[in-house]
Formats: C-alpha cells, sequence, structure tokens
C-alpha cells in the first residue's frame, strides 16, 4: 500500500481529533507513545466513504505495524504509527496541536516518538 494511501487514513483522523473533536486520547508507557485512534465508522464518515472500503487500509496498516486493533478497545497507533502520526501532525497540523496540547506537551510527543526510531 502506498504510504499516501496510510497517510489518507492518519490525515482523516488527525482532522477528526484536532479540528472537530479537540480532543486527543494518548496513552504514555515508559517505551512508547500510543494515540487511540478514531472509529472505523467515524472515519468512514469523515471520508464519505463506506466502512468497509476503510477496514482494507486498517488491515494494511496493521500489517505494516502501524496500528493495532482491538475488539471493544479501538484503534491505537504502534510505536512506528505514532511517529509517522505524530510527524504529520508537526507537517500540517502544529497549529492545532499546540492549541490542543500546549507546547510543552506536544514537543515531549515529538521528542519521545522521535527517538523511539533511534531505538530501533
Amino acid at each position: 500500500m502506498a504510504g499516501s494511501d496510510l497517510n489518507l487514513i492518519f490525515d482523516a483522523a488527525l482532522r477528526i481529533m484536532l479540528t472537530v473533536d479537540r480532543s486527543i486520547s494518548i496513552r504514555f508507557t515508559e517505551h512508547a507513545i500510543n494515540v487511540k485512534l478514531p472509529t472505523t465508522r467515524r472515519l468512514a464518515d469523515f471520508l464519505e466513504m463506506p466502512h468497509y472500503y476503510v477496514l482494507p487500509y486498517l488491515g494494511m496498516m496493521e500489517k505494516e505495524e502501524l496500528v493495532m486493533r482491538a475488539e471493544r478497545i479501538g484503534i491505537h497507533t504502534t510505536t512506528k504509527g505514532s511517529k509517522v502520526l505524530v510527524d504529520l501532525m508537526y507537517q500540517h497540523y502544529q497549529e492545532e496541536a499546540q492549541t490542543l496540547l500546549g507546547h510543552t506537551i506536544f514537543d515531549e510527543i515529538r521528542r519521545r516518538t522521535g527517538e523511539s526510531d533511534m531505538d530501533g
């Protein structure tokens, strides 16, 4: 799957979280930061497509270890996916992210997801 196709899902998720809901759920652990993404149906509605068109994208994202899905828990980014999502957030939605998270938290999320790249 092309990176731009994956970015379509991440971009839609960011727009929903940062500009529509103005809310983002982030889980911090010792070695990872994971972001909870909107539901499949929410992504599909936002993209104005049937939800069953979004499912293959998420399946490929799982195969590429960008997201993990769990029944009744939701869709979360993996360490690798968090880096991609935060990079897109910085490139395209920096102002919205800083307004919602504040400069300190946003900078720390960027630092921690960048470190994950160096850790292997």
